[in-house]
């Protein structure tokens, strides 16, 4: 089971800004079993977290539990879950474990503003268990405290340190077994069945301005954009885009159920490019207003689409385009923050490095791995066709301005950031629609999916959250809690590739021995 393990609220927290009735039911929608508040040095009363549940009105099985954060004079902060009564701030981590010998432990945060924990501290006797994921460490911190985990395999717990809705539940912790009090979640805890939760690999396998006129011609009306670009600049990218549009025309999307719009003209000198306008309305629209079956339809659909584009492997533009134009791409991402003189920038430059360096690894020696992808697939770019009948239903994929030759995963990882961001107001549709629809589907219709794809996908994640974050910025919305949350997003998807990446080498490392030994 997932619960979130860290939460502070505005009633016993003056530090959070979300009332314990809003947390629990965020924590409730996102799919999670259960929420621990751990204020500071506040232990809930039962007659409080029964009225929290009654006035959140969640179901009697999603678990309400209180354990505290407690300062202490030696170690920091630390988690306590299990104490009877509320413990003051200033006492020594071995008084609280003397006074309270049944309950568990766990070393809060021990990453934070740049600390870099003994393996004698990590596996400290009087520590249950030590907190690796929380969304107050970096990127850097968060990815050092996964590489100790693995190294020293101590107990580890995730927690969110939720002080906000929108990023509540972002870091969970899994229990192997099911919890029914804070007594019985200490004592899994201290018997070590509990890790933060980590997904599993399955095994195997232009600037533009635009116009719509009705062509009166044909046999029927057709709607035509028509996209004037104002400097040579934008022409060139709009230009590009339908040129792209143009082969993936000839080559199996020009009719049936996957499609692009009709490429109809373009002329250099006045930099007009002329396209089909489909009749749909974007992913996006159709999940929000649309029932369920024609939503999961949907983003199968459109999962199918972009199978189909890279089964294809075409090339169209260079391959070296890619990792030739990504560093500008992403320093411009981090530029916007330095623009704001924003307090996190720091971070996103941290984000920035993870994602350019890990891409250099993987792709700067390997162009062979690269192919035609969309390059900006996301529920805004993709239309869905209006009928509910199966023979003449379509999707199609729109905006081919940032198409390159990418790695097979970019796409992918771009989708299901974006899908999260974008539905991220509807709550209902997630649920109901969760992202694995998309993968799981994707997966099933790709070919030559790579042993590591799933962690490049996580790797993509990332990068297209900065992305994210940096048009945030450009909206004016540079310092609102949503850009906290989609920062929160993009370490939470780096910490999954380290754990991955730290796991491969682990297993590669028991290789080279084991060939060693024989």
């Amino acid at each position: 089971m997932l619960l979130e393990m860290h939460s502070h609220t505005a009633e016993h927290s003056s530090c959070s800004h979300v009332s314990a009735e809003k947390l629990t039911q965020v924590i409730y929608a996102k799919g999670l079993q259960g929420v621990v508040f751990t204020d500071h040095h506040y232990l809930w009363p039962a007659e409080e977290i029964r009225e929290i549940r009654q006035s959140s009105g969640v179901p009697d099985r999603f678990l309400i539990f209180s354990g505290q954060e407690v300062q202490t004079r030696d170690v920091g902060d630390v988690l306590v879950f299990g104490a009877d009564q509320t413990i003051p701030s200033g006492w020594l981590l071995e008084e609280v474990r003397t006074r309270y010998p049944e309950a568990a432990i766990v070393w809060a945060h021990p990453y934070r503003r740049g600390n870099s924990p003994s393996s004698e501290s990590l596996l400290r006797r009087a520590f249950d268990g030590v907190e690796i994921l929380n969304s107050n460490h970096s990127v850097s911190e968060n990815s050092r405290a996964l590489k100790d985990w693995y190294r020293y395999r101590f107990t580890a717990t995730a927690g969110t340190d939720t002080h906000g809705a929108s990023y509540a539940g972002v870091y969970p912790t899994y229990f192997d077994h099911a919890v029914e009090s804070i007594q019985t979640l200490a004592e899994e805890i201290k018997k070590g069945r509990c890790r933060p939760f980590l997904k599993a690999i399955p095994k195997g396998g232009i600037p533009s301005e635009a116009a719509e006129i009705i062509d009166p011609d044909g046999a029927s009306p057709q709607r035509i954009i028509i996209k004037s670009a104002r400097r040579e600049k934008s022409w060139k990218s709009a230009d590009r885009a339908f040129q792209i549009m143009e082969a993936l025309y000839r080559n199996g999307f020009g009719e049936g159920m996957f499609r692009v719009p009709k490429p109809i003209d373009r002329d250099e000198q006045s930099m007009v490019v002329m396209e089909e306008q489909l009749d749909g309305m974007t992913l996006v629209d159709s999940l929000i207003r649309t029932d369920g079956e024609h939503s999961r339809l949907a983003v199968q659909s459109a999962a199918r689409w972009l199978a189909k584009l890279h089964n294809a492997r075409m090339i169209i533009t260079p391959p070296h385009e890619f990792i030739e134009t990504e560093e500008t791409r992403l320093r411009r991402y981090v530029a916007s923050f330095e623009q704001i003189q924003h307090p996190h920038t720091k971070r996103a430059e941290e984000i920035m490095l993870a994602v350019k360096n890990a891409e250099d690894l993987l792709f700067r020696n390997r162009q062979d791995l690269l192919i035609q992808g969309h390059g900006d697939y996301h529920p805004k770019n993709i239309l869905i066709s209006q009928s509910q009948g199966r023979q003449d239903f379509y999707v199609a994929a729109i905006d081919f301005d940032s198409s390159y030759c990418l790695p097979q995963a970019f796409d992918v990882g771009t989708f299901l950031a974006q899908y999260q961001n974008q539905l991220f107001p509807h709550p209902g549709v997630l649920q109901k629609v969760p992202e694995e629809i998309f993968l799981n589907t994707y997966l099933d219709h790709a070919e030559r999916i790579s042993e590591d794809f799933l962690q490049q996908v996580e790797l993509f994640r990332v990068r297209t959250n900065l992305c994210i974050a940096s048009y945030l910025i450009y909206l004016g919305l540079g310092h609102t809690e949503n850009l906290w949350r989609v920062l929160v997003e993009a370490e939470k998807a780096m910490a999954q590739f380290t754990g991955w990446e730290n796991q491969r080498r682990q297993a590669s490392g028991q290789a080279r021995n084991l060939d060693l030994a024989a």
